[in-house]
């Protein structure tokens, strides 16, 4: 059974930083890696997304430059590192994985996913 476990959400203010791990129960094998954001409003919507043979990595346009995903594969684990935040960053930021598919960043390409963790930006 595949389990994605995601950590290192919190409360910051408008300019700070955090970094989410997703840690998976299986060993990576040139799968795509993703991260998305929930929101009522919004849905979810594709934030980064990795592979993890290749390392090629996709990236939305509010998420480039200032968000950057990364990948270790002997910790079967991702990375978001998120900086210069904004409130409108905020939510439940929830890890993915997919045994391989496009589009990188759409919630179709993926067949698990973890519970999330939220990040909430002050203002």
């Amino acid at each position: 059974q595949v389990e994605l476990v995601e950590s290192g959400g919190g409360f910051v203010q408008s300019g700070g930083s955090l970094k989410l791990a997703c840690v998976a129960s299986f060993r990576f094998n040139n799968n795509l890696m993703g991260w998305f954001r929930e929101t009522p409003g919004n849905g979810r919507e594709g934030v980064a997304a990795i592979w993890t043979t290749s390392g090629y990595t996709y990236y939305s346009g509010s998420a480039k430059g200032r968000f950057t995903i990364s990948k270790d594969n002997g910790k079967n684990t991702i990375y978001l590192e998120l900086t210069n935040l904004k409130p409108e960053d905020s939510g439940l930021y929830l890890c993915a994985a997919s045994t391989g598919s496009h589009p990188e960043l759409s919630r179709s390409s993926y067949d698990w996913w973890g519970r999330g963790t939220q990040v909430t930006v002050s203002s």
